[in-house]
Parts: structure tokens; sequence; C-alpha cells
């Protein structure tokens, strides 16, 4: 190889790294400022509500792979964190860290395994699936017994809270199911869709890419 060539792909890759680093930081902002904007939802206790801050970190795990991806999803944890401060001493931010990861780190994986589009929809389905499960069980065994001990109230009082949204919510078992599960599920199809529907543009804007969903 030549220097010339050696020369040229170094900085090829000088510049790929800064377009990740500064594009990335872009999204992290962007979906922190989307973590402000919540939506309630009629089958979920008041304190679950929807908001759209996944999709910036979707974008960004298709563009850059999944590594980046959860660099991504840490960066708007963290920009919250800075603005907001917390209420829960660090446990729900993790959470949400953790839940985020479930879903864009698996959809990364696959896309990078399969650059299209059926990729990139095989991959929006098993990270909404892993999302699904694990949200449950964070908030089963985290979050749920956290916030009925910081706001020193059984746990029973929180279940009552979606008992008054949905009567067949009875049980932790049945709030998970019932009101976390369809949380994340929604949640995981409206994040896809919406990717889906800007994916194309962005990236070429991104990466000048001509290939994508």
């Amino acid at each position: 190889m030549s220097t010339e060539t050696t020369a040229a792909k170094t900085t090829g890759n000088s510049v790929e790294t800064t377009r990740m680093i500064a594009f990335s930081g872009m999204f992290a902002a962007i979906a922190a400022v989307l973590m402000f904007f919540e939506i309630p939802l009629p089958f979920a206790p008041s304190f679950y509500k929807l908001d759209f801050s996944e999709v910036p970190v979707l974008i960004g795990t298709f563009c850059f792979g999944p590594v980046t991806g959860a660099v991504i999803e840490g960066l708007k944890i963290l920009l919250k964190f800075v603005i907001k401060g917390t209420s829960t001493a660090g446990v729900g931010e993790l959470a949400n860290f953790a839940v985020g990861c479930a879903f864009v780190v698996p959809a990364g994986i696959v896309y990078k395994v399969m650059k299209n589009r059926k990729g990139a929809l095989v991959g929006c389905v098993t990270g909404t699936l892993v999302m699904i499960v694990l949200g449950c069980l964070i908030n089963a065994y985290v979050l749920l017994p956290f916030y009925a001990n910081a706001f020193e109230m059984p746990i029973d009082a929180l279940i009552a809270m979606g008992t008054a949204v949905n009567p067949a919510i009875n049980s932790l078992l049945t709030f998970v199911m019932l009101a976390v599960a369809p949380f994340n599920l929604l949640k995981g199809v409206l994040v896809s869709l919406i990717t889906f529907l800007l994916y194309k543009r962005i990236s070429r804007l991104v990466k000048g890419a001509k290939n994508g969903l």
C-alpha cells in the first residue's frame, strides 16, 4: 500500500470519526429535549408517560452501530440529568438507560448484519421484544420497589394506581403485564415507525448513504 493510499485512508477514518462524534452529540441533545415532551397513556398510571426520545437514538444507532447507540443513550440520560436533576437518586435514570439500550442495541446489532429494510424491521421487532421483557423485569424488581420505599408507601398502593385505570390490574404481575408491557410495546412500535419514515433522509445527510431503509 502506498504512502498516499495510507494517508488517504487515515484521513477518511478521521473524517468519519469526527462526523460520528458530532452527530452523536446532536442526536443525544435532540433526544434529551424530546424527553421533556411526555404523553400520558389511558391504560397506565400517570407516572408512565410516553416520549419519543428513542427516535434520534435509534437513528444514530442505525447510522453508526450499536456501540455508538448505547453511547448516545447514555449521553441523553446524562444531559437530562444535568438539566433537570433527579428525584430517584439516579435509579430511574439508570433504569431508563438500561431499557433504552435494550431496545436500540439489539436493533443496531441486527441492522449491522442485515443492512437493508428487512434488517431494520427485524432489528426493531427484536429490540421491542427485548425492551418489553427487560422493562417488565426492571419495573417489577427495581423501579416499583424503589418508588415504594422512597415515598414510604406499600407497593400495593402503586398497584392500586394501576387498578384505577384498569380493574384487571390487581397484582405486581398483572401490573407489569397490563401496564408496563403494553407501554413498551406501544413505544417500540411508534419509535420504529417514525424511524422508518425519517432514517433514509437523515442517513444521507449524516454520511451520504445511498442505501438504507
